[in-house]
């Protein structure tokens, strides 16, 4: 099993953060297969403030790269992202286009 850690910010509206927890009280099922099918076996989403972490947990096979292209082909994947720009907004630092950001481990007990 791997496991990983990303972060994203929000677009700091206390609105919109709102909403956006919302949507994700029922995340349409076309999403939560996409992410199962892909080798994703466990994710959460933590929020404080306007700062976001994911914590994925994976099968040993599972890629990020599978996982885009998969992605870039499924028509309700693209419209979901869409929609998540109006919430999200990228790292400070990030490359033009870039959503959630790969965080390295620096610990663990």
């Amino acid at each position: 099993m791997k496991t990983y850690c990303l972060l994203l910010d929000l677009v700091d509206d206390p609105a919109l953060i709102a909403e956006y927890e919302s949507v994700h009280k029922a995340v349409w099922p076309e999403i939560l297969e996409s992410i199962k099918s892909s080798g994703i076996t466990k994710m959460e989403i933590y929020r404080c403030d306007n700062r976001l972490t994911m914590i994925i947990e994976a099968t040993e096979d599972f890629s990020f790269e599978k996982k885009a292209e998969a992605d870039a082909d499924n028509i309700k994947v693209q419209e979901w992202e869409q929609l998540m720009w109006k919430y999200q907004q990228a790292l400070p630092g990030s490359k033009p286009g870039d959503k959630w950001k790969l965080s390295n481990m620096i610990f663990s007990l």
